[in-house]
């Protein structure tokens, strides 16, 4: 397992565009993705549960993976939190 803490920069956290792309490079893996704030968790691979979590810029998640895809995956995973493109 490998988690991972980010600072998400996109300017609008994790809604619309940014969550779906989200959602699409967690579900490119057999393993369980999830993604935590302020100690609530969500399944990273569901839209609605990540946008539950209200993500905002300047907030700080923790992206774990389970399995052998762990440090590609967290790796793009942060590029999306971190990228600075509407």
């Amino acid at each position: 397992m490998m988690e991972k803490q980010v600072v998400v920069r996109n300017p609008h956290g994790l809604h619309a565009r940014p969550a779906a792309k989200f959602v699409q490079a967690a579900s490119s893996v057999p393993e369980d993705v999830i993604i935590e704030k302020n100690g609530k968790t969500a399944n990273a691979k569901s839209i609605l549960s990540i946008m539950s979590l209200g993500v905002s810029k300047g907030d700080t998640v923790t992206l774990t993976v389970a399995g052998e895809s762990g440090e590609t995956l967290l790796q793009t995973l942060e590029g999306i939190l971190v990228s600075e493109a509407e």
